[in-house]
Order: C-alpha cells, then structure tokens, then sequence
C-alpha cells in the first residue's frame, strides 16, 4: 500500500503536474496526454496519459502531428501501469521504437544510510560552469559511449537560467573527471530525481556510483524534497536495493525520429 500511495504521488505531482524542464520549453495539457515541447537539444515527449482503448491511436497520432510541425524527435515515456494496456504496442505500431527498460524506484530521503565513503584519493566538485559541465560530458562519453553534448546545453541552460532547480556533481582522481551525476530538484513537490550517474570504466566497482547517490540525497532532504527517485538500469537497480530503494513501476522510452 505504501508503494502505491507513492506511486500515486508520483504520477500526480511529476506527470500529471509537470512542470518546464528547462528555459523553452512548456508542458501542455492535450486531452488525456501530458508534453512537454523545447529545443531540440531539451528532453522532449509525453511525461503521462490517461487514455482508453478507444481514444489512444487518435492520441497517438495527434502527438506524432504536434512534433512534425514543432520539427523535433521526441519520446512517449511509458509506465507498465499506464493504460490501456496494449498501449506499447499501439505505439510500436505507429512508427515508434521501443529502447531497454528501467525500474522506476524511489526511496525515503531520511530512510536511506547516507554515510557512504569517497574511495582515497576522490574528491567531489559542484558543477557551476562551463569547465564543470564539459567534466559532466567527458565522463559521460566515456562511461556509456554515446554522444553526450545534448547533456552539457540542457546543464548550461539549468544553470544560466534557474541553477536552483539541479545540482551536478563530478569526481575527480588526481584532477582526472572519472564519475559524474546530477540531481534534478521538482521545487514544490515531494521528489528530486538522481540523473545520470555514470563512472568510467577503471573506476567502476570502487563505490563511487553509491556516493554520488548518497550525496545528492543528503542535497535533496535538505531542500525539503522527501523523496529521491531513480529511473534504474539494470545494472544499477541491485545497488539501489541494497541502499534502501523500492519499486514502482517499469518504464520504457518510445522514441519516435521526425
């Protein structure tokens, strides 16, 4: 019961109440969907809807007709509870592409044990400029192989326009950028999300994913946030067990390229 009166909230207060992720973008109710529309280089795509079976391929299309004319790709982020249940397929068949599924966990800020060691030798930086964010993006290309640039516009965009909303971290080793994370605060809702944790690889299995995730909880209780929530790969979700998270729900990104 505890975990569906969360989950309850969470839908409520980050997908049905979503707010702007960033400068240019909105959120807009259309109908029974919730979007948000920016720049290209911003996160664009449905963050929920509410539909039935005899409403969702019109939806669907309307959706895919709303980011044709705005020019840009976006994702339609589906939870396994969403409805109707066929939906994943009503999309496959609409022209989208279903990517790896994560684990939507959450945990209790106060709950979780946040005396986690920095390996010797490692020691934590804020990300406040430009030099930080390029660290942010090194890392990131380095740990998962993929063009990471769309991270370091949406992290300058947060930070010239409201830095109060994310917080990004990077480790370094002997002035070497070796992990990096961000925590991305909701202001006025009970959840701050752990974003993109990612070690490069000589790094890996030395603590560092699980002190990242224990710093930006230790930021985010003390801005009031009473939730952390993850969306977890696979590799990430037994570590997050182990410090004390919980499941939700699944969710799985559907893509669709304009």
């Amino acid at each position: 019961m505890e975990n569906q009166h969360v989950r309850d909230l969470y839908d409520r207060q980050i997908r049905r109440e979503a707010r702007p992720e960033g400068p240019g973008c909105r959120v807009e109710r259309v109908g029974d969907v919730v979007r948000q529309t920016g720049p290209a280089h911003a996160w664009n795509g449905v963050l929920w809807s509410g539909l039935d079976a005899s409403g969702a391929d019109e939806a669907i299309a309307g959706q895919i007709a709303h980011y044709r004319a705005a020019g840009v790709s976006f994702e339609w982020k589906l939870y396994a509870h969403d409805t109707p249940a066929d939906l994943g397929d009503r999309l496959l068949a609409a022209g989208f592409t279903a990517e790896d599924p994560e684990t939507l966990m959450t945990a209790e800020a106060a709950s979780l044990s946040l005396d986690v060691p920095l390996p010797e030798g490692v020691e934590l930086r804020a990300v406040t400029d430009e030099a930080g964010v390029r660290q942010v993006v090194e890392v990131h290309e380095r740990a998962f192989g993929t063009d990471s640039s769309h991270i370091g516009r949406q992290l300058l965009d947060h930070l010239a326009a409201d830095p109060g909303t994310v917080t990004a971290v990077v480790a370094l080793a002997a002035g070497e950028p070796v992990s990096a994370a961000r925590l991305e605060l909701c202001p006025g809702t009970d959840f701050a999300g752990l974003w993109g944790g990612g070690t490069v690889e000589s790094w890996r299995g030395r603590g560092l994913y699980r002190a990242l995730v224990a710093h930006r909880t230790r930021v985010a209780a003390e801005r009031g946030h009473r939730y952390v929530q993850v969306d977890a790969a696979d590799t990430s979700r037994p570590i997050l067990q182990r410090l004390g998270f919980h499941t939700l729900s699944t969710t799985t990104p559907y893509t669709y390229t304009v």
